[in-house]
């Protein structure tokens, strides 16, 4: 065996054991179809009924209500906060069980859970409410796969998955991140930041665009080639 054969067989035999899998859930594990219709069609159209003006009337409000608190606002993430500010007559979980038709797991998804469960610790790490991650979980039936459910916005209250959202999620789990892999649909907070911290991360594109360092998939099926 030659030297570069022997370092390589090192660097396999090496490699710190992976404990743990993280997923993202909106445009990963589940459509995003469900969360727009919520935010972009269910409130406006509630607002345009409770002030009687027209949707499209209501909608370019609404959406400028929104730009003025910002996503840096822990607000803008928070559904109680824009029916109280809107003063509208509905609650969050009437609006959101008239828009759950809207999820839908992605390809591969159940397939590729079921697998994984085998061999690894399952957890979500989404950054959306977690009003919107139960429904989500409970609609698709895919709750139990996961041994944590972690909204950001929620539980740490940050509004988005930085590096410090990993640390986080690191210590919770018991592991350090050379343990984890994590999979999700954001360049930076789902793949950037992660990998920044030593987490095995891969990006999850509904198509290939530039160059593909190994990190890259196009639907979840691929994802038990990497592992």
């Amino acid at each position: 065996m030659s030297e570069r054969d022997v370092n390589k067989f090192k660097s396999c035999y090496n490699r710190p054991m992976k404990k743990i899998v993280s997923f993202d859930l909106d445009g990963t594990l589940v459509n995003g179809q469900f969360g727009d219709m919520v935010w972009n069609h269910g409130i406006p159209e509630e607002f345009a009924e409770e002030y009687a003006i027209p949707f499209e009337k209501a909608k370019e409000l609404v959406r400028r209500e929104y730009e003025l608190v910002g996503d840096s606002n822990l607000a803008w993430y928070d559904i109680e906060y824009w029916l109280d500010r809107f003063d509208l007559p509905v609650t969050a979980n009437e609006l959101l069980e008239r828009y759950e038709s809207y999820i839908a797991l992605l390809p591969g998804a159940q397939e590729v859970l079921e697998i994984l469960q085998k061999k690894y610790t399952l957890v979500i790490a989404s950054n959306a409410a977690r009003i919107f991650v139960e429904k989500e979980l409970s609609h698709t039936g895919i709750a139990h796969h996961f041994t944590h459910i972690i909204s950001a916005t929620t539980d740490y209250q940050l509004v988005k998955k930085e590096g410090i959202f990993y640390k986080k999620l690191c210590s919770i789990l018991n592991v350090s991140p050379d343990e984890v892999i994590h999979v999700g649909d954001h360049p930076i907070f789902d793949f950037v930041a992660p990998s920044s911290l030593g987490i095995e991360s891969y990006h999850f594109k509904d198509q290939k665009s530039g160059e593909n360092n190994g990190r890259i998939i196009t639907n979840l099926m691929e994802l038990l080639d990497k592992l």
